[in-house]
């Protein structure tokens, strides 16, 4: 068996729609996403930062500028102080007293103004932001606590954009670090899961499409690795499922190849049944007792074989024909199929009917014969390999509850062989003796099921065996009227 060519010609996937490529790029996203996230809050602490540096560089210039004689200074050094600040005006506030201790030349309108005294995270983030996007040159008003406690609160004003020049020069630095971690971290993940987690994958998959080609090569199921995480347990799994598929395949391959033999044989089987049956009809006529006795039980058995083999033939499987269940003695079906068994038994093998006489089972004949007669051939043939100078026994018996019938086929023999015991009513599994087939307890349990009932192991071990045919009742379609509730008069 293969599987279909489309199997055979599959490619693998391409280099970002397979597992590696995959999460080599998740990693590099996921490690890009901490990096943004880690970026918010770091492009907020460099702009306060930023600006609580210039405030101390504008604390200096206004100590400096009031350390000057008469507190006066010229328009250059003014400049000069002013541009090395960065600053455009400074003013420090000690207790009531407010002074303006630097300002430039030329008058500038505030446009926004920031208090770092007491800031928060979110705020901050969103004052970056906007220092970031906006495309004018603004005027800023900054109030902080002085770092040198030179005075209560120092305020100055200053130009925006050499502070959006040096936020854009750490974002884009923050950027170039980021894509460089991404590509270092992304590159050892994938490394280690490639080796941990894919090359494993990789492995699997390709056993699985190998397999599928063949499913009976034996050769081709995945030999497990002995590692204890997930993917050994996966690799032991696959193993034991391909092995049962593989074995699978094999029996039916052989049921396969028997029903061709069986349908062959059967062709010419048949033929010499029917030669077989007309001498039987000449041997009818001879007036011999014993003759006379057994010759009917021959014709009967010769016509059943005859008509198994036709329908095996007519269909082209051996498929068995719904039962005709009709009402019948228990008690007489056993008798004959022990004066058939008989004739096989050795004379150590002793065989009772204990159905009782007048027990009435709804059932097909035919089929219940062929259930029986297995049955008791598996209890003689067993009985026959024993050793031991007991005689051997096999008890037919049988009772009803309520609507189904129980028969129970007991022998004295040496049970059945643990092993065989699992799989006892599966076909070519069951096989104890040497030469065996292991097909009749299947069939037995085929004809049982077609009647609603069960055959099941009671009991087995060396004191003997016991099977229970469990046979219900055909169930009766009740008429939908009813009878009235008055007695007549």
């Amino acid at each position: 068996m293969t599987g279909s060519t489309d199997s055979g010609r599959r490619e693998g996937p391409g280099p970002f729609q397979g597992l590696s490529g995959k999460v080599l790029v998740m990693t590099i996203l996921f490690v890009m996403l901490g990096e943004i996230l880690i970026f918010l809050p770091s492009i907020a602490n460099f702009r306060i930062q930023w600006l609580k540096g210039r405030i101390a560089q504008a604390e200096i210039a206004a100590l400096a500028a009031e350390a000057a004689p008469d507190r006066i200074l010229s328009h250059d050094l003014r400049t000069e102080i002013l541009k090395g600040a960065g600053v455009l005006v400074v003013s420090l506030t000690r207790g009531e007293t407010r002074k303006l201790m630097l300002r430039s030349e030329e008058d500038h309108m505030i446009d926004a103004s920031y208090d770092l005294r007491n800031v928060s995270w979110p705020t901050a983030v969103a004052d970056a932001f906007a220092v970031m996007l906006e495309p004018s040159d603004r005027v800023i008003g900054v109030i902080d606590k002085p770092p040198n406690m030179s005075g209560d609160m120092i305020e100055v004003a200053l130009f925006e954009k050499p502070l959006r020049e040096a936020m854009l020069r750490f974002g884009f630095n923050i950027f170039l670090l980021s894509v460089v971690l991404s590509v270092i971290v992304a590159g050892l993940v994938y490394l280690a899961l490639n080796i941990v987690l894919i090359r494993p994958m990789k492995r699997l998959t390709r056993n699985m499409m190998s397999f599928a080609q063949d499913p009976e090569d034996h050769s081709r199921i995945i030999v497990p690795s002995n590692r204890k995480d997930e993917i050994g347990l996966a690799e032991r799994e696959l193993h034991d499922m391909q092995s049962d598929l593989a074995a699978m395949l094999q029996q039916k391959s052989r049921l396969a190849a028997l029903g061709l033999a069986v349908s062959k044989v059967s062709h010419d089987l048949r033929n010499m049944l029917s030669s077989a049956n007309v001498i039987s009809d000449r041997l009818a006529m001879v007036e011999d007792p014993t003759v006379k006795r057994f010759a009917p039980k021959l014709i009967i058995s010769l016509d059943r074989a005859i008509s198994f083999l036709t329908e095996t033939l007519k269909f082209g499987r051996a498929e068995e024909a719904p039962p005709m269940r009709e009402r019948l003695l228990l008690k007489d079906l056993a008798d004959d199929v022990i004066d058939t068994a008989v004739l096989q038994a050795s004379s150590r093998v002793v065989l009772f009917n204990h159905v009782p006489p007048g027990l009435q089972i709804d059932a097909d004949r035919e089929h219940l014969n062929r259930v029986l007669t297995n049955l008791l051939r598996n209890a003689i043939q067993a009985l026959e390999q024993q050793g031991g100078e007991q005689d051997g026994r096999v008890v037919i018996s049988s009772w009803r509850e309520g609507a189904v019938v129980v028969i129970e086929v007991k022998d004295n023999g040496p049970g059945i062989p643990e092993r065989v015991r699992p799989k006892l009513f599966e076909a070519f599994q069951s096989a104890a003796k040497p030469g065996g087939v292991g097909l009749g307890l299947a069939i037995a349990a085929e004809l049982i099921r077609s009647h609603g009932g069960e055959i099941r192991l009671h009991g087995t071990g060396p004191e003997g065996t016991v099977f229970h045919v469990v046979v219900p009742d055909a169930v009766v379609e009740l008429r939908p009227g009813r009878r009235g509730a008055r007695n007549r008069a």
